[in-house]
């Protein structure tokens, strides 16, 4: 099967720097909360798995839909608490996170949810090309199926939406 060209987009790095420096949740203003990394992950702007006991992390409330959709679809998520690199746009699919067990939620415009399905290692690659195959699906939420939160988008590489960095 080929897989179609894709993009992961990882939050954005100035929204991981303003919760690191202003401790509030982007557009809410909600405290955030640090912990020591309790669970594996993952970051969500570097994209790796947290080393559970040994890394601080940040818990805020994102949208995962701001600046794609007009309707707010806020929940919780983490990033690291030191400064992590974004994961780079191009990389495709992240290393961590395939032994995960993952839930895309595939979204036409207007944030209509069209098709939903569950993968996991060996399925992962399958699941995202058959998803971008087809003609109305815009872009995929990745989350996490044992949490229901959200990890990153999915976009077609040939998508002309500006991504922000």
């Amino acid at each position: 099967m080929i897989i179609p060209p894709f993009r992961v987009i990882a939050i954005p790095t100035n929204v991981a720097e303003s919760v690191r420096a202003t401790r509030r949740a982007p557009i809410y203003g909600h405290p955030v909360s640090e912990e020591i990394a309790t669970g594996f992950g993952p970051c969500r702007h570097c994209l790796r798995a947290f080393k559970v006991g040994a890394e601080r992390r940040i818990l805020f409330t994102y949208d995962p839909f701001m600046q794609l959709e007009a309707l707010p679809l806020p929940g919780p998520v983490f990033v690291h608490a030191l400064t992590c690199e974004r994961y780079p746009e191009d990389a495709g699919f992240p290393p961590d996170l395939h032994s995960h067990a993952l839930t895309f939620n595939a979204y036409a415009h207007g944030r209509q949810l069209v098709a939903q399905a569950y993968a996991t290692d060996d399925t992962i690659d399958e699941t995202v090309a058959n998803l971008l195959a087809r003609y109305e699906i815009a872009y995929i939420h990745v989350r996490n199926t044992e949490a229901g939160c959200y990890d990153f988008r999915i976009e077609r590489a040939s998508e002309s939406r500006p991504s922000v960095t």
